[in-house]
């Protein structure tokens, strides 16, 4: 990785949509040159995938909660992969401190909020959760600032 790739990477999070020449001509490099790193970065997996960029309120996914889960040390991992198949689930992550996993997810009511809770503490090996709902969302965006 140099900086022309993380300039690329920069230009594709901003609109993947835009054609080589594109972001060739922006850029100021050979069309070939951000074929090539591209499809290199692809093949390395740094580059998972492209997909739009959505409003889920819009949708009907307005209720987004963060929820801690305490876990037996066994089970935790079987029990993340378990949650990450869920489709309500953005993110999964393995942590420290008092709860194991924490859990971003998007419901479109309590009702149905409820429901992934309880279905969560139906998993075996979960000892307890800790909900918390978004009051309003202000930065809701998974790229990451490359050139900063």
């Amino acid at each position: 990785m140099d900086e022309l790739d993380i300039r690329i990477l920069s230009v594709l999070q901003r609109n993947a949509r835009l054609s080589y020449r594109e972001i060739a001509r922006e850029l100021k490099v050979a069309v070939g040159t951000v074929y090539n790193r591209i499809r290199r970065m692809e093949e390395e997996g740094i580059i998972r995938g492209y997909a739009p960029v959505l409003d889920y309120e819009k949708l009907g996914f307005g209720l987004t909660a963060v929820i801690g889960v305490k876990a037996r040390g066994r089970r935790i991992v079987d029990i993340e992969r378990e949650i990450a198949a869920n489709g309500r689930v953005m993110l999964v992550y393995d942590t420290t401190g008092e709860y194991d996993i924490f859990v971003v997810a998007k419901f479109r009511n309590r009702e149905d909020m409820n429901r992934f809770v309880k279905w969560l503490l139906s998993l075996e090996g979960v000892e307890k959760t800790n909900t918390s709902v978004a009051m309003q969302v202000v930065k809701e965006d998974t790229r990451l600032g490359l050139e900063d």
